[in-house]
């Protein structure tokens, strides 16, 4: 077991940058991870499959892309590390990996930081074989549920990452029923403004309620309708006086889960 992470090892973390993610064709489950924006800020996606289990992490690092990128790719490192070790085997304890998880990630971003760094965070563990889902949402990013029942929105089970290095972590259990949706948003997409209006949550809520099966066209609405919502009437000039050049806003992210329904 990991109790510390050792950053010495590291050449020169300033130039580190997140690789891409790279998932394969899953049966059972469609996940998609989409950005709209210049990639200004600090949102962050990464998922590994492992066996029958898909672990993944989606967190908004305080601070602007230049300096947090590194510290993204160092948690990229622990992350995927840590979870090969904890779901690599069957047998493996699921709500006690993402607990341990939860803890190593959130120290490896406070050591690659130098210090106290807001991160909230959805780290979360499905199982393609049983259709279950076990999270931890620490902070405020949303998560929307849609299935048979309701939509609603899950619950944030502590405080976000990157203040206590000694956090302890308690995750939650959800249970997927064929074309049952999860989505999660970062803040860029919920505090979107247009003059004293947000995007907020309710209008997330509709657009899962209104999608396909498609994991992919649900991250594509709430960015494309999001975008729009908060769309400044100057971009036009900003766009003649700086052709090309993209605007620097919030990053919008969206990751998206449909469990697949009988073929």
């Amino acid at each position: 077991m990991i109790s510390q992470i050792d950053l010495g090892a590291v050449p020169d973390l300033a130039n580190l940058t997140p690789l891409p993610v790279s998932l394969p064709q899953l049966v059972g489950l469609n996940i998609k991870a989409r950005y709209r924006s210049a990639r200004c800020g600090g949102d962050f996606f990464d998922g590994v499959a492992i066996g029958s289990r898909v672990i993944f992490l989606l967190t908004d690092i305080a601070g602007r892309r230049r300096e947090v990128f590194p510290i993204a790719a160092q948690m990229q490192n622990v992350f995927q590390m840590r979870a090969q070790q904890l779901f690599g085997t069957p047998d493996a304890n699921e709500s006690e990996g993402i607990a341990l998880l939860a803890r190593d990630v959130n120290r490896s971003l406070i050591e690659a930081a130098h210090g106290v760094r807001f991160a909230p965070a959805f780290l979360g563990c499905y199982n393609l074989a049983l259709g279950i889902l076990t999270y931890h949402n620490a902070g405020h990013l949303l998560a929307v549920f849609h299935d048979t029942e309701s939509v609603r929105i899950l619950e944030s089970g502590g405080m976000p990452m990157g203040l206590f290095t000694h956090s302890t972590y308690e995750p939650a259990v959800l249970a997927f029923e064929p074309h049952a949706k999860l989505l999660l948003v970062t803040k860029g997409i919920t505090e979107s403004r247009r003059g004293a209006m947000t995007f907020g949550s309710e209008r997330i809520r509709q657009i899962l309620e209104n999608s396909t099966d498609s994991a992919s066209d649900i991250c594509e609405a709430v960015l494309r309708e999001a975008h729009e919502f908060g769309k400044s009437p100057w971009w036009h000039i900003y766009d003649l006086l700086h052709p090309g050049k993209p605007h620097c806003s919030d990053d919008l992210t969206a990751v998206a889960l449909v469990r697949s329904g009988p073929s």
